[in-house]
């Protein structure tokens, strides 16, 4: 089977889809607590080669993937992806994201979240796109708000991580409103 890479230039490296050979890369940079606290509990910490070569191999044979590496200096840093949602919910796709802590505070989500909207809307029938935020991940809000999305709603305490009770944001896009940047 032959697939057309799907590859996006950032200013600082590029979003691809996952590869084998990412793995030593993604353990080392996923195994991050502070990453963790930020994600949901399906996400491995600590992150090990294992969990890394099962992530690769789910996710590199896609036509259309919905999940992209994010690639810095040769390296896979980070992840965004999306799923779409199933039942009433058929045209919701929840976005999501990591991206290594090496490089916070460069712009690189700020890039790349506009990047995978534009991916979604352009080739999938979704309507509605979301992200679910735990409080106090401040940084994420900013990125949801700088690409478009609306902060539709706060889930009081909906979340559990670390044992404790979190708020969980909720950002959106509309096609609609997509369709009118």
């Amino acid at each position: 089977m032959t697939t057309t890479l799907i590859t996006f230039q950032l200013s600082v490296g590029r979003l691809r889809p996952w590869r084998e050979g990412d793995e030593e890369s993604l353990s080392h940079h996923a195994s991050n607590r502070r990453i963790w606290n930020n994600v949901r509990d399906f996400f491995p910490y600590p992150y090990t080669p294992r969990d890394a070569h099962s992530w690769v191999r789910s996710n590199k044979s896609y036509q259309q993937p919905n999940n992209f590496a994010i690639e810095v200096d040769g390296q896979a840093v980070g992840n965004v992806g999306f799923t779409v949602k199933d039942d009433i919910y058929r045209y919701n796709a929840e976005i999501g994201y990591w991206l290594s802590e090496d490089y916070w505070g460069r712009g690189i989500m700020s890039e790349a979240v506009p990047i995978v909207t534009n991916y979604i809307f352009q080739n999938f029938q979704v309507n509605r796109l979301f992200a679910c935020v735990l409080e106090g991940n401040v940084g994420s809000m900013r990125v949801l708000e700088s690409a478009g999305y609306r902060h539709e709603a706060v889930h009081r305490k909906a979340a559990v991580k670390n044992n404790q009770y979190l708020d969980e944001h909720i950002f959106a896009m509309l096609r609609a409103e997509y369709l009118e940047r």
